[in-house]
């Protein structure tokens, strides 16, 4: 059996590490019980934003996670461990993304996954509705599925906006390359057109007052 923390130290000096010193670290995930995907995967992401000098390594992020895995989680990422310098399998080890995907597909609630896809789907929001809200349900429903690729997540998030928004985002020139361009993007889109409402408004109340 693979020493998960020798093996993920291998490479550097020392096992990985996050300057969070004030954060506790993830409690080790054993892979037997399917709701503790969740909480053994959000204490990480919350330790990686608070260090953004290292927040953008995925290999780091990947081998930092492998040293609280245990049981049946560390049966799964012990060949990876084992094969450090494979090109073949490395690509585990070097995108957080898929591996936080074959963590929810492995050892997730897959009628959890399913009900989350189902949801995300048909997630709409009304003309008049607030897009912070929309984003928050959107973001939810994204941590609970696993790795879509940021294509499709980019085309179930535009498809589920008001046409007030699309209109407008259709004609804007900055380019989507990312789901957060385009949250970035609508959330710009929304308080400008928020702003002429309310000037508009203003300018009516004004027009409204009678001569003195």
């Amino acid at each position: 059996m693979v020493n998960l923390q020798e093996a993920s130290s291998s490479e550097e000096s020392g096992p990985p590490a996050f300057k969070t010193p004030s954060m506790k670290a993830p409690e080790c995930f054993d892979g037997t019980q399917s709701f503790k995907v969740r909480s053994f995967i959000q204490p990480c992401q919350l330790i990686f934003h608070n260090d953004q000098e290292n927040s953008s390594q995925d290999r780091k992020k990947v081998l930092y996670s492998t040293l609280f895995l245990i049981g049946r989680a560390a049966k799964f990422i012990e060949p990876y461990l084992s094969n450090l310098t494979n090109k073949y399998l490395n690509y585990l080890l070097n995108s957080w993304k898929l591996f936080e995907s074959q963590l929810f597909t492995l050892f997730g609630d897959q009628n959890e996954i399913r009900k989350a896809e189902e949801e995300l789907d048909s997630l709409r929001m009304k003309e008049g509705g607030d897009l912070s809200l929309y984003i928050a349900d959107f973001r939810s429903l994204v941590s609970s599925i696993g790795d879509w690729g940021e294509r499709a997540l980019i085309h179930h998030s535009r498809k589920g906006l008001p046409s007030r928004i699309l209109d407008q985002l259709a004609s804007h020139p900055s380019r989507i390359d990312s789901l957060q361009d385009l949250m970035d993007i609508t959330l710009e889109l929304d308080k400008g057109t928020m702003r002429g409402k309310m000037k508009r408004f203003i300018i009516k109340r004004r027009s409204q007052k009678p001569q003195s």
